[in-house]
């Protein structure tokens, strides 16, 4: 007894709207179709079409039976097209989008070992910070820094990071070091102009949610800016851990108010479907996953 060979008939005699143009799309003789179908029925213990000798249609049961057939089909053929794409070579051009420090600091040295591992792929690589149409602009894999990924696109979590308020040492030494994010009002920041909330910093203390709206001496659209200037000594910045983690180990910046959190965030891996995924991008999810599971960095 072949279930799946019953349903598949079932459906393809649907789909037709004959027995005979069924048996032509399976491959099958006609005899062979109406014996699926008839054996499918007598195992359910119910009538599946209404059969004329002008038509054919759907019964009640029918259609609730059609309807979870075309869901089982679809999702064989979803594994059969997985497996198939993971045991295929990865080749061809990869599009790839990510943030432009992270894609510096933490990609850039890895491209050369995903060349020599899939030395069919060409890699184009584009950093930029802002957000990416994966489908309108035809790239394959975009890497994002965010709360939650889009719930449009297939995600894959690489990593995580947080977001951190520090200053230099002599900053600190000559304005002195706020105890509360309200003193923040009081001192010079170095304000990222991506964030939604631009010059208003939030944060999750001890007694719970609480705002300041600051007021910045720089406004930059770069990460590597704010950085750069609170290394100079210029003033207060809230950036991620994986860019200024470094500086935090070393003491040139000094992490402030720790028990107030700001964001937390992952950094994910985005595709625009999780159907007939190309080797190529497989490859490099399964990469980078790897890379980041292996290191584990301390961001």
């Amino acid at each position: 007894m072949d279930k799946f060979l019953e349903m598949q008939s079932f459906s393809a005699v649907v789909d037709a709207g004959s027995f005979v143009k069924a048996a032509d799309a399976l491959g099958l003789s006609k005899a062979a179709m109406s014996r699926y179908v008839g054996d499918l029925e007598a195992r359910l213990g119910v009538r599946l079409l209404h059969r004329t000798t002008r038509r054919l249609s759907l019964t009640e049961e029918g259609e609730v039976f059609y309807a979870r057939c075309k869901e089982l089909l679809a999702g064989v053929q979803e594994a059969e097209d997985e497996i198939s794409s993971r045991s295929s070579a990865a080749s061809g051009l990869l599009r790839v989008s990510a943030p432009l420090t992270f894609g510096i600091l933490h990609l850039a040295p890895l491209w050369g070992e995903f060349r020599r591992q899939y030395p069919k792929v060409e890699l184009d690589v584009t950093l930029a910070d802002r957000l990416v149409d994966l489908v309108d602009e035809g790239y394959d894999v975009a890497i994002r820094i965010a709360t939650l990924p889009n719930s449009t696109l297939v995600s894959k979590r690489l990593a995580r990071t947080r977001m951190v308020l520090c200053a230099s040492p002599q900053y600190l030494q000559t304005h002195g070091e706020p105890l509360q994010p309200a003193d923040l009002a009081a001192h010079a920041v170095i304000s990222y102009t991506y964030w939604s909330t631009r010059d208003e910093w939030h944060f999750e203390g001890p007694q719970g949610s609480v705002s300041v709206k600051t007021n910045p001496c720089i406004h930059t659209n770069s990460g590597d800016t704010c950085r750069a200037a609170a290394l100079a000594h210029q003033g207060i910045i809230l950036q991620p851990t994986f860019l200024v983690g470094d500086d935090l180990a070393a003491g040139t910046l000094i992490e402030l108010m720790p028990e107030f959190h700001s964001l937390e965030m992952g950094i994910y891996a985005v595709y625009p479907t999780r159907k007939h995924v190309a080797p190529k991008v497989r490859a490099l999810i399964d990469f980078l996953a790897g890379h980041f599971a292996k290191t584990r960095p301390a961001w």
